[in-house]
C-alpha cells in the first residue's frame, strides 16, 4: 500500500492507509506501507521512502516527496518484496505512487480521495490520464471524488466510503469536561474554517471554552489576533493518542469547513467516540452526516449558525443523546473492517483475472531492460 504523504503528518488520506492496512494485518493478510516519513515510522509494517516537502496545492499544504531519492527508494521496495498486489492513494499525485504507477510490477488498484477541483489533474492531465491507464481498478471514496476523477481522467470507478477503526474512538468510561468543551481538530487552512469557528466564539457564553488542535502556516497570527479570549486552549498538532483523549473528554465536536472535503471521516471519529457533533451542510459531510439525525448541520461560513447550533446542543441534553446514539450507529456503518473485506475482494478478483491472463502485468520498458532482476513473476508463471 503507497502514500504519496507523510504519514508522519496528519491527514485523512494518512488515516485511511494506516487504519485499513492495521485491519487487514487483523485478519490475516501480510501488508507493508510505502510512504515519506518525517520521523520514525508510525508502525514497524511501515517502510520509510525518506523525508518529505511541504507543497501548496489547493489552499492545502500537502507533504509530499517527489525527488528522485524517494523514487529510487520506492523501486527498491517495490522489487525486493514482490508484492502481489499494489495498492496506490491518490495514484497521481507525485511521489511514491506514480513512481509504482508507472512500474507495473504487479496488479494495481488506484483509490481517488480528492473532491471539488485539484491542480495535478489539471495542469497533468495528459500525462494523468496516461498515468491512470496503467490502473487496474480504480476505487473513488465518494460520489465527489468519482466526478473529480472521471472529469478528468475517465474510467470506470466503483465507490467504497472511507472507512473507521471504530474501536479506537468508544469508550464506556468517557469523562466529559464539566463546563461546555468545544474540540476542534485539523490542518489550518482557510477551507477548514477555523476562522469562522473562532468568530463564533463572541456568540457564545463566557463559560464555554474551545480547544483548538491545528498547526500550519498563519496558525500563529490566528493565535495572536484572538490571544484576547482566554476561553480558547491552542493545543498545536497533536498527537493521535492525544486526540483519542481530547475526544473522550470534550462536550461537542465542531467541524466548520467551508468546501472542498471529499468525504466526512474526521465526522465519523466524533461519532464512533460518542460526541455529539456541530458541523456544515456541504457535499462531502452530507455523506457521512444528517441534520437532526445523527449531527446540527449549519450553512457554511456562519458564525452566528454555527454559535446558535453549538448552544442549542449544549442547553438540549435529550437532542445531544439522540444525535450521539445515531452517531455511534452511522459509525459503525462505516467500520473499517467492511472496508478491508471490499478491498480483499478486489485484490482476490485481481489476482485470479491475473492468473487467468485477463489482466497482463508488464514493467515499463525502461524496468525491462533490468528484467534478470525483477523478483516477482505473473501469477501462475515460474519464479
Amino acid at each position: 500500500m503507497v502514500s504519496p504523504y507523510s504519514v508522519s503528518v496528519p491527514g485523512g488520506v494518512q488515516a485511511q492507509v494506516m487504519g485499513l492496512a492495521r485491519e487487514l494485518r487483523r485478519i490475516g493478510h501480510e501488508v507493508r506501507v510505502l510512504a515519506p516519513c518525517d520521523g520514525p515510522p508510525p508502525e514497524p509494517f511501515v517502510t520509510p521512502l525518506g523525508r518529505s516537502l511541504p507543497t501548496s496545492a489547493n489552499g492545502s499544504v500537502a507533504q509530499l516527496a517527489p525527488d528522485p531519492s524517494a523514487a529510487l527508494r520506492t523501486i527498491r521496495a517495490l522489487n525486493d518484496e514482490a508484492f502481489d498486489v499494489i495498492h496506490l492513494h491518490e495514484p497521481i499525485v507525485p511521489g511514491p505512487t506514480v513512481t509504482s504507477l508507472l512500474l507495473r510490477l504487479a496488479p494495481t488498484v488506484g483509490t481517488f480521495h480528492a473532491a471539488g477541483d485539484s491542480s495535478p489533474y489539471r495542469v497533468l492531465n495528459k500525462s494523468a490520464r496516461w498515468a491512470a491507464n496503467h490502473l487496474d481498478v480504480r476505487v473513488a471514496v465518494s460520489e465527489a471524488a468519482k466526478e473529480l476523477a472521471s472529469r478528468y481522467l475517465d474510467g470506470d470507478y466503483q465507490v467504497l466510503f472511507n472507512g473507521i477503526e471504530t474501536s479506537r474512538y468508544f469508550t464506556h468510561d468517557a469523562h466529559r469536561e464539566q463546563q461546555p468543551t468545544i474540540f476542534f481538530c485539523g490542518r489550518f487552512e482557510p477551507r477548514k474554517g477555523l476562522e469562522v469557528l473562532l468568530g463564533a466564539m463572541k456568540y457564545l457564553p463566557q463559560h464555554f471554552s474551545l480547544w483548538v488542535a491545528a498547526d500550519g502556516v498563519g496558525i500563529d497570527e490566528l493565535h495572536r489576533l484572538h490571544e484576547h479570549d482566554h476561553r480558547i486552549v491552542w493545543l498545536g498538532r497533536i498527537t493521535e493518542t492525544d486526540k483519542l483523549e481530547r475526544l473522550s473528554r470534550c462536550t461537542v465536536f465542531c467541524a466548520p469547513s467551508l468546501r472542498g472535503e471529499s468525504f466526512g471521516i474526521v465526522l465519523l471519529e466524533a461519532m464512533a467516540a460518542g460526541v455529539p457533533l456541530v458541523t456544515t451542510d456541504i457535499d462531502g459531510y452530507r455523506n457521512v452526516a444528517t441534520h437532526e439525525v445523527d449531527a446540527l448541520l449549519v450553512d457554511p461560513g456562519s458564525e452566528e449558525q454555527l454559535a446558535s447550533a453549538i448552544n442549542r446542543l449544549v442547553g438540549d441534553p435529550v437532542l445531544s443523546k439522540k444525535l450521539v446514539d445515531a452517531g455511534l450507529k452511522r459509525a459503525d456503518d462505516f467500520s473499517m473492517q467492511h472496508l478491508a473485506v471490499e478491498y480483499v475482494a478486489i485484490y482476490q478478483r485481481l489476482l485470479a483475472a491475473e492468473k487467468n491472463s485477463e489482466i497482463s502485468v508488464r514493467p515499463n520498458k525502461l524496468l525491462a531492460m533490468f528484467e534478470h532482476r525483477v523478483l516477482r513473476r505473473a501469477q501462475g508463471s515460474p519464479n
